[in-house]
């Protein structure tokens, strides 16, 4: 994993709201923005925010149903993860 990559993936993960997000998907597997928003207890527009972060490190997919947009962990975000951390904790 390049050090960009990684930089983009710790960044994107530092923030209480945005773990919180990605505990709960690895959990409930599948949320629309409103679902997540009420239970991170955040305004729509703050998680959406949120949302967009972790799109951005390929950390989430989404995918939109009728009005509602939906988030997942991306398949590939665990192997990323766990790469990560690999990498951090190289000797």
């Amino acid at each position: 994993m390049k050090e960009r990559e990684v930089e983009r993936v710790l960044k994107a993960l530092a923030n209480r709201r945005r773990l919180a997000i990605v505990d709960l998907l690895r959990k409930e597997k599948e949320k629309s923005v409103g679902e997540i928003a009420d239970s991170i207890k955040l305004s729509f527009r703050a998680t959406s925010k949120h949302l967009s972060i972790l799109m951005n490190a390929d950390i989430l997919e989404k995918e939109q149903r009728s009005l509602q947009m939906f988030y997942s962990l991306n398949k590939n975000a665990q192997d990323t993860i766990k790469q990560l951390l690999r990498t951090l904790f190289m000797a």
